[in-house]
């Protein structure tokens, strides 16, 4: 079965940066888009990111123009770069990739923004 394995979480600055990693313990068969979520405290689980195999990309809309989706089609991983962080982006991120098979969720990074 594949896993999702998620790094690059941390405790940062207000207006700081972080990178965030995904990668696949395998080739993902039929793999149909890759995103990134985030669930803090008391609340639900959101679209942060996602990318689809031709480039196509989605954000959600209080990140948008701070962070940056990006993969690597050889290895089946994904990336967020996330700049000019602020408080309420704390929480838990979470990578997603769905398949013809059905979705895959990692076990989550914790990002904490704080000054």
């Amino acid at each position: 079965q594949v896993q999702l394995a998620e790094s690059g979480g941390g405790l940062v600055q207000p207006g700081g940066s972080l990178r965030l990693s995904c990668v696949a313990s395998r080739t993902i068969v039929g793999l149909k888009a890759m995103s990134w979520y985030r669930q803090a405290p008391e609340k639900q689980r959101e679209l942060v990111a996602g990318i689809i195999p031709n480039g196509t990309t989605r954000y959600g809309e209080s990140v948008k123009g701070r962070f940056t989706i990006s993969r690597d089609a050889r290895k089946d991983a994904v990336y967020l770069q996330m700049n000019n962080l602020k408080l309420e982006d704390t929480a838990t991120y979470y990578c997603k990739a769905v398949s013809a098979w059905g979705d895959i969720w990692g076990q989550g990074t914790q990002v904490t923004v704080s000054s």
